[in-house]
């Protein structure tokens, strides 16, 4: 049985903006150089890989979670680079255990809460471009930052981090408002990174280089 693909919201007029505009160019080519069959095909070939592709990077598939207060789940799909302790300089203003999972253009890209709990701070910050693996990207490419307290008192600093092909971070959180694990966060269009703030004394479940998928694998434990 084929499973349908649920498409983001943020992703209908890109395709349809991508569709209308593959469809000009095929046109154009068919009518400029009509005796040309060869690349009329091959280029309706290529088409369409580049639409199935777009439509992909939008897909959104449910992932149900029942809220654990002791679990923290990964907030994206990707691979884990950086997992050591290190100083953060926006809100906590201290060491903590920095875990960062890398968003290729191939996985999903909606992000979503580790913990659920209540946001008690939201703050974007336009930036620069620099690869998403990047260190540096962390604190000069675009980004935003969301922290959650839980209800039992353990505070989670999530941030979405623009990539060298990202060009725009939605993100959802108000605060003050209630969420739940699990919940979306918002999304980052083609290529880019989420990093997670924990206190220091949690229980990593993860190792580097690590695949994770988002509400489905557990980061760490809350000691």
């Amino acid at each position: 049985m084929v499973k349908k693909i649920k498409i983001h919201r943020e992703g209908y007029k890109i395709i349809l903006a991508a569709l209308v505009l593959l469809l000009m160019v095929n046109v154009a080519v068919r009518l400029i150089w009509p005796a040309l069959p060869l690349v009329h095909n091959l280029l309706l070939g290529a088409s369409v890989m580049l639409l199935a592709f777009v439509v992909l990077f939008f897909r959104t598939p449910a992932r149900h979670v029942e809220p654990d207060p002791l679990l923290i789940y990964a907030p994206a799909d990707g691979k884990i680079v950086v997992m050591e302790e290190t100083y953060e300089n926006e809100y906590f203003k201290d060491n903590r255990l920095q875990i960062s999972i890398f968003m290729s253009p191939f996985n999903m890209h909606s992000n979503r809460y580790p913990i659920s709990g209540s946001v008690v701070y939201t703050n974007y910050q336009p930036g620069k471009k620099f690869h998403a693996r990047s260190p540096k990207s962390s604190v000069l490419n675009e980004r935003s930052t969301i922290v959650v307290t839980s209800e039992n008192g353990t505070e989670i600093l999530v941030r979405q981090v623009a990539g060298a092909l990202a060009r725009r971070i939605v993100t959802y959180s108000k605060k003050g408002e209630k969420v739940r694990q699990g919940d979306e966060i918002g999304f980052i269009k083609f290529g880019s990174r989420v990093d997670i703030f924990l206190p220091p004394e949690t229980e990593p479940r993860v190792q580097m280089f690590r695949q994770v998928r988002a509400s489905r694998t557990v980061l760490a434990r809350v000691v």
